[in-house]
């Protein structure tokens, strides 16, 4: 096998993080959204950020006897991840990146109700629950598999969703249109969790014209979602901000090979075009 970086230099963060991401059967969550963190500090040891996650499930795990029921865990899970811990939602600090870093989450127990989730379903897996996410629209949740059923939990504060709840989330975004709600409350997967955190930092640093910042999630999320076409077009206009008409030009043509007849395919080849005439002159 042929590995992305040298064993003998500390992997550069990006390549790590793609082969990390490669394989859609065995994606280790826990361990990509932790990675994301090495956007804003490339030097991070994310081998440290897992160690503290497993000794919070280790010191969890003492508290159970083997035989503990499925609600008796996730009772308990809930109680020590809330009420002794202390993670919360940010409140008032909902647009500061931080929140989205699972390292940052561990030290100040404050996040977005995604990163949360990742940290609670990954404790709740360690412990034997069987967890995962919901990528409900506008606050992604927590779903348990219990013997009594399925519990779906906000993440923010550990609170039972009951339908009437879920629905009240749902009118102010959906109007009339909404769908089943059996729809909106699959599981999803590894690989669609981390595109979402990603998605958020991607507006953030949008509306921050933090053009760096963003290349390097955009970065990120072409190797998370790499038929994802318009996250390519995306990641050119980004590389033209920056001045990397070559990179800005390769993610156009690669845009325009799979999506020719998109409504701003026209202008895009304008824009190829103007660049190509700057080069001849």
């Amino acid at each position: 096998m042929t590995l992305p970086f040298d064993l003998g230099a500390p992997p550069d963060p990006l390549a790590y993080f793609r082969s990390v991401v490669a394989d859609e059967d065995s994606l280790p969550l826990a361990e990509a959204a932790a990675l994301l963190g090495q956007i804003d500090e490339p030097e991070l040891d994310v081998a440290s950020v897992l160690t503290q996650i497993d000794t919070l499930a280790a010191r969890l795990l003492r508290r159970l006897p083997p035989d503990a029921s499925g609600l008796h865990r996730a009772r308990t899970l809930s109680h020590f991840f809330y009420a002794e811990l202390g993670f919360a939602g940010a409140v008032n600090d909902w647009r500061n990146p931080d929140n989205s870093y699972l390292h940052r989450l561990l030290e100040r127990r404050r996040g977005i109700p995604i990163s949360l989730a990742v940290l609670y379903g990954e404790l709740a897996r360690q412990i034997g629950l069987r967890a995962s996410g919901v990528s409900f629209p506008g606050h992604f949740l927590i779903k348990l598999r219990l013997a009594q059923g399925e519990v779906i939990i906000d993440p923010l504060n550990g609170q039972s969703q009951t339908r009437e709840m879920l629905l009240a989330r749902l009118a102010p975004l959906m109007g009339f249109a909404t769908p089943p709600l059996s729809a909106l409350l699959r599981d999803a997967t590894p690989r669609e969790t981390l595109a979402r955190m990603l998605a958020n930092l991607k507006l953030l640093f949008e509306a921050e014209a933090d053009w760096e910042r963003l290349l390097a999630v955009q970065h990120r999320l072409v190797a998370v979602l790499p038929d994802d076409w318009g996250e390519r077009r995306d990641r050119g206009r980004t590389r033209a901000q920056l001045g990397d008409l070559a990179g800005a030009a390769a993610d156009y043509a690669e845009y325009l090979h799979h999506c020719g007849d998109a409504a701003d395919a026209a202008l895009l080849r304008q824009q190829l075009a103007e660049w190509d005439g700057h080069q001849e002159r």
